[in-house]
């Protein structure tokens, strides 16, 4: 696949106030991109996608005719043969104003205000979605590892998925949540877990413990993928026996640090 450079993404800005939108235009120039439509509503932005799907949506959380999280849910909708990606722009800190749109599969959430280097970062992320490189492990092969992701969202279980594929895993395991996660457990030998922490029926701490005391296996990775950011649960979770926890939007970068340091180098 030849290179993706920044002057080659095609963007949809979704943006209610005509000052940020210029705003945030004007930091995506700087940045070097150049095709950018910007547009006030959910439903403008719709109509675009159905007829040019872009590269990437950037959206603010709150739109005057819908929420973020319904915007991506509407565009996955589409049978386009072109993946477009989705970032968010907002100054919510909120856990659950936030959790819906982080469950969506965004790529990337850029503060508002943002910096220059938020900016590239975010865009940077959006080009390993688009060009992903395959993650080389010294002690493994990849396409050799078996898998398991654990989340009760559909959508949250095709990102991870789909991210994880990318790098170069074939063998892919779901479940929808702890107490599905330990049925496929009991009958299959797992490489590396990837599991949620908010989930019915059984969620992902007590996945944990079903891993470490139940089935005395101290020496399986359990990576935590989660968005809540209540310290004294994810203190819990640390104790409970995971081995690493990682934020959600799931970046491939990031990924591919965490894989290498828990899988080479524990």
């Amino acid at each position: 696949m030849a290179s993706v450079s920044l002057s080659d993404l095609s963007i949809v800005l979704v943006e209610p106030s005509a000052t940020q939108r210029k705003i945030i235009v004007s930091h995506l120039q700087q940045a070097g991109v150049y095709n950018i439509e910007g547009v006030a509503t959910g439903m403008e932005a719709l109509k675009i996608m159905m007829q040019y799907p872009p590269d990437l949506v950037i959206s603010a959380l709150h739109l005057p005719d819908m929420e973020a999280a319904k915007l991506i849910a509407l565009a996955r909708k589409f049978k386009n043969e072109t993946t477009t990606y989705f970032m968010l722009v907002s100054s919510e800190t909120r856990f659950e104003e936030l959790d819906d749109v982080r469950q969506a599969g965004i790529v990337a959430m850029l503060p508002k205000p943002f910096n220059s280097q938020d900016l590239e970062k975010a865009l940077a992320t959006t080009i390993d979605f688009m060009e992903p490189a395959r993650l080389e492990l010294e002690n493994y092969d990849i396409q050799e590892l078996k898998v398991l992701v654990v989340d009760d969202s559909l959508t949250a279980r095709n990102h991870i998925t789909r991210v994880l594929k990318n790098l170069g895993m074939a063998i892919i395991f779901k479940a929808n949540d702890g107490a599905a996660a330990a049925e496929v457990i009991k009958n299959n030998e797992f490489d590396l877990i990837f599991t949620d922490l908010n989930m019915p029926n059984m969620d992902g701490k007590q996945l944990v413990e079903y891993v470490r005391q139940e089935l005395n296996n101290a020496f399986l990775p359990i990576i935590m993928v989660t968005s809540d950011d209540d310290a004294a649960r994810l203190g819990e979770v640390k104790a409970a026996g995971v081995t690493a926890i990682c934020d959600k939007p799931f970046e491939p970068e990031a990924i591919r640090q965490l894989l290498v340091s828990v899988l080479d180098e524990s």
